[in-house]
């Protein structure tokens, strides 16, 4: 049962059992056969099988009673196995609605758009805020290291962009307002949702779309160098370089921008492509250093948008996922509805 309970993105940096999980997951295999230990979200062996210990529950789109809103999926690119799934709230209206593209979390490693915890949140998250939403469902490291999630997460709102004309994808075409575009993520996809809207602001969007926010939910940053205190453990920051390393096949180095935007020159913040940000953070987050930091960097870069901090204190690292029915998740979620349905 313990690998139906959705512990999502970089609870590695939070559990201290992680080596236990490890020796029971193996089971019978030898250790000298274990190639990288990245518990408690998988494990590769020197063979080339990739045995991953969470994140693998799947739950078919459906019309779901509790919210009213019905999912179905699209693929996105059929050669690289890139697909979403869309929901869309009950409303039937003549009035276009935002357009939310949404990237789950899990390290680069684990999860999927199609996981029963992800289809929870993006139902209520699509019912309360009264959007088009588009789960992307993108590869995962270590067979397809980063930039595929980059890459794949591009090409899905190439997708939506595309499919929002007429003609082409019945609910984009006729419930989505591309001037009203929202992307959002939590951990790995709250990184995914920054990348993107950087390369948006550079090479622009299509179709007209406006990119008028962005939410990072407790996003994945992280750097070689402390931030502050909950970063200073110098094991810790050891650990982070190498599963970084073990995410993009050695490709980039921990302070690289994709991991650390903290490296960014500051004329690089000024093509942030959204006129709003939106950053959570969770107060026992091992993240949080680099996550306030983000925030603090972006608002003193003259980034003409608004940036906006909201933290809980006492909660882990996207509490929010597993515990949506708690006062402090539902004031989250109250928090993000509230930025997207924002007037400017």
């Amino acid at each position: 049962m313990a690998s139906r309970i959705l512990l999502p993105a970089l609870l590695l940096l939070l559990c201290s059992h992680c080596g236990e999980a490890a020796r029971k997951a193996r089971g019978g295999e030898s250790s000298s056969q274990v190639k990288f230990d990245f518990s408690p979200f998988l494990i590769e062996y020197k063979s080339g099988v990739v045995k991953r210990l969470m994140g693998t529950d799947r739950v078919s789109a459906a019309a779901d009673p509790l919210t009213g809103v019905t999912s179905r999926d699209v693929t996105i690119d059929p050669a690289a196995g890139v697909d979403a799934r869309i929901y869309l709230p009950s409303f039937r209206t003549s009035t276009k609605v935002p357009v939310l593209v949404y990237f789950h979390g899990g390290a680069f490693v684990v999860e999927s758009a199609f996981n029963p915890i992800y289809h929870a949140y993006l139902n209520t998250l699509a019912a309360k805020a009264g959007v088009v939403a588009v789960s992307v469902n993108y590869r995962l490291a270590p067979e397809h290291p980063l930039p595929a999630a980059y890459d794949d997460s591009w090409a899905a709102l190439k997708w939506v962009l595309a499919n929002a004309a007429p003609g082409t994808d019945q609910w984009l075409s006729q419930y989505g307002d591309l001037s009203r575009l929202f992307l959002a993520g939590d951990s790995a996809g709250g990184n995914i949702a920054h990348n993107l809207a950087l390369r948006a602001g550079e090479e622009g969007l299509d179709g007209g779309a406006k990119l008028k926010g962005v939410a990072l939910l407790d996003p994945y940053f992280q750097g070689r160098s402390a931030v502050g205190a909950y970063s200073a453990d110098p094991s810790f920051l050891q650990s982070a370089a190498r599963t970084w390393s073990f995410i993009c096949a050695g490709k980039y180095p921990i302070d690289h921008p994709y991991a650390n935007p903290l490296m960014l020159p500051t004329a690089s913040w000024q093509h942030l492509g959204a006129s709003r940000v939106l950053v959570t953070v969770s107060g026992q987050d091992r993240l949080s250093p680099w996550q306030r930091a983000y925030y603090s960097t972006l608002r003193s870069s003259g980034w003409p948008g608004q940036a906006e901090l909201y933290e809980t204190p006492g909660e882990g690292h996207v509490y929010f996922l597993t515990k949506m029915s708690t006062p402090q998740a539902q004031a989250e979620m109250a928090t993000l509805v509230a930025f997207i349905n924002r007037a400017d």
